[in-house]
């Protein structure tokens, strides 16, 4: 399964998101690949700092921020259970071509009305693709949802009715996912993450039961 991380706008958790679902997968076994098709290969710097971390691995991560992703990724991906694709912000090309590769969009957005109104390009590329791939599942997730406030709320119940819709499972801003990323860790791997894991874990057991 092919799961691409993708949203027009910085700033979303993207790539964030990409490694912490990676790693939530490799914990239950599954193989899996993180695709950094972001040319500012955050993805990629993640991993090179847990190397000097020298941290194990559990997913491998490689760099493909190319507009013919699709057309190498199959290669790439091949003996891999799970393969996640950290897309660019406002790079086109490539976000077309992570379209054409993915079996399941997931397109992060934030509390904000700014973030809806910068997603709409996105969804406006995922409309073009579904001409090719009328099938294409797509799913929004809340994420750096702040718990218990109202815009938080009401954000949920607006997007309850969405298309895309938004997956029932949501990620909390956490502190803890700022502290890990810079030492190359996952918030699984700290006592301070452990909330924040739970909600990791819950949206890959989400997506698990899309792909059942």
């Amino acid at each position: 399964m092919i799961v691409a991380l993708l949203n027009q706008k910085g700033g979303v958790g993207k790539t964030t998101l990409a490694l912490h679902l990676a790693g939530a997968w490799a914990g239950t076994g599954r193989r899996t690949l993180v695709v950094d098709a972001d040319p500012q290969g955050s993805a990629l710097d993640w991993s090179g700092q847990r190397s000097r971390e020298r941290l194990a691995r559990s997913f491998a991560v490689v760099g493909l921020a190319r507009d013919m992703l699709h057309r190498e990724l199959p290669d790439i991906a091949c003996g891999y259970d799970r393969v996640v694709i950290d897309g660019p912000p406002r790079v086109t090309g490539i976000a077309r071509s992570a379209l054409l590769a993915a079996d399941l969009v997931l397109i992060p957005v934030t509390p904000s009305p700014f973030d809806g109104w910068a997603s709409a390009e996105m969804l406006r590329l995922l409309g073009e693709a579904r001409v090719f791939r009328p099938d294409l599942p797509a799913r929004l997730l809340l994420n750096r949802c702040a718990a218990r406030t109202v815009i938080a709320r009401e954000t949920a119940e607006a997007l309850a009715e969405h298309d895309p819709p938004a997956l029932v499972a949501r990620v909390g801003q956490r502190i803890a996912f700022a502290d890990t990323a810079r030492s190359g860790r996952l918030v699984h791997e700290v006592p301070a993450g452990l909330v924040a894991a739970g909600e990791i874990a819950a949206v890959a057991a989400e997506i698990d039961g899309l792909a059942a």
